[in-house]
């Protein structure tokens, strides 16, 4: 049996021209329904690029404020302050995968620090204006991917740190670019008209469409592939490559688009420069955010305030100058190292020192006088220092924003999964703290 005359379900017959000059009965097939999982949307053309409208506004604003919120900060920059680049990347060190490199860049924490802002801003504001899109995607997942090597590699559960999800967001924009709404797309417009070349409109075509308009189409079968049934796939029609009404040469759209971005990215880069320095000179201005623990003192810590005591003295024997011998009172010494005078603990703040045994460093508190408290201030979180607040009465990390209760070290809240280890910590006769750890 010949393809052509092979049987077929038939829904509905009537008479319609296939050939010019050729009218005949056409017999319209009922084609089995296939369930195509990855086929697009209904209306996916015109929704694509607006779907993606509210992730890059919320990628583009985020990163320009944070990139002007480092910039309008002073303490970031403070190498005393413990939400500065120096302190972060003191704390990463620690629990980075990339601890042999940032080692070495410590003595650059600054610059580094500029470099970070001016580039979380520039990808903010490629991302809200849709200017070179991917090329702003691809610098905020490099940015992205960074502070997860460096800040939030040991987040638990993982979906707690914020940089490996807006790495992946960024994703989207890296693929698709901007779209709607965007400089690209207005500079492709302009020198694809530029040059005589029209913007390029794609029009969704259905295939029973194809199929009325086909010159080969006959009874459910291809005339231009010997029979075949008639399908999507290797359809001529569809395969067909149509002559542009207007020739032009590709790379002259190319070298116009390039040339306008360019000017573009310029105009923006000095706008962007300037806002943020205005930011920076409004920010040292006012003194920008407050450090957490300010105005809270530093306790020598125990190599420079003396060493370890286990045992309290059991007495002295002393020569009076007149040669009279006389014995003292014992003098009980807590256990523990010695870290600094109590006096420098200011009653109802904090003082930071470092712990004996780990060298990590600790948080002195004294909420009222007397009644000393040690722990250490390293954020169980992603490893940032953390500080007393004295004005809210609490323990606050400034990286994520983890508060903890100043009385016990317990978790107030995230994202930091458990609370601050705490040490034994006493005023011994002689006015120094001594902590046991």
């Amino acid at each position: 049996m010949s393809q052509r005359s092979r049987p077929v379900r038939t829904v509905s017959s009537k008479p319609v021209s296939t050939r010019p000059g050729s009218p005949k009965t056409k017999t319209v097939m009922k084609r089995p329904a296939r369930w195509v999982f990855w086929s697009p949307p209904p209306h996916a053309n015109a929704m694509a690029s607006w779907a993606l409208l509210p992730l890059r506004a919320f990628l583009g604003f985020t990163f320009c404020f944070a990139g002007l919120q480092k910039l309008t900060n002073p303490n970031f920059f403070n190498a005393q302050s413990p939400s500065s680049i120096q302190a972060q990347l003191i704390a990463a060190n620690r629990i980075s995968p990339l601890h042999v490199l940032l080692g070495h860049l410590l003595q650059f924490a600054t610059p580094l620090g500029i470099v970070i802002a001016l580039g979380e801003l520039a990808v903010g504001i490629g991302a809200l204006l849709g200017l070179w899109t991917r090329i702003a995607a691809l610098g905020g997942m490099a940015l992205s991917a960074m502070l997860f090597l460096t800040v939030s590699f040991h987040s638990s559960p993982y979906y707690t740190g914020a940089d490996i999800v807006f790495f992946f967001a960024w994703t989207p924009l890296l693929i698709a670019g901007a779209g709607v709404l965007s400089l690209d797309s207005l500079i492709s417009s302009f020198a694809r008209n530029e040059v005589g070349q029209g913007s390029p409109v794609f029009v969704p075509v259905t295939f029973e469409l194809v199929q009325k308009v086909c010159g080969n189409f006959d009874d459910g079968h291809c005339a231009a592939q010997k029979g075949a049934p008639c399908d999507t796939k290797g359809c001529p029609y569809l395969a067909a490559q149509h002559t542009p009404s207007v020739r032009a040469n590709p790379d002259a759209v190319d070298r116009r688009m390039l040339v306008l971005g360019g000017a573009a990215v310029a105009t923006a880069g000095i706008v962007g420069l300037t806002t943020a320095g205005i930011s920076a000179a409004i920010g040292r201005m006012v003194g920008g955010a407050k450090a957490p623990n300010s105005g809270s003192g530093t306790l020598p810590g125990p190599s420079a305030s003396g060493s370890t005591s286990t045992t309290a003295p059991t007495g002295a024997t002393t020569t009076a100058p007149a040669g009279v011998t006389t014995t003292t009172t014992p003098v009980a010494v807590p256990a523990g190292t010695r870290v600094g005078p109590a006096k420098d603990v200011p009653v109802g703040g904090s003082a930071s020192f470092q712990l004996p045994s780990s060298g990590d460093p600790g948080l002195m508190l004294q909420l009222s006088s007397g009644s000393f408290l040690a722990y250490d201030a390293i954020c169980p979180h992603a490893g940032c220092t953390v500080g007393y607040s004295s004005a809210a009465k609490l323990i606050v990390c400034p990286c994520h924003g983890s508060e903890f209760n100043p009385s016990n070290g317990d978790v107030i809240q995230g994202p930091a999964p458990r609370g601050l280890t705490s040490y034994p910590v006493a005023e011994g006769p002689d006015g120094e703290l001594y902590v046991k750890d």
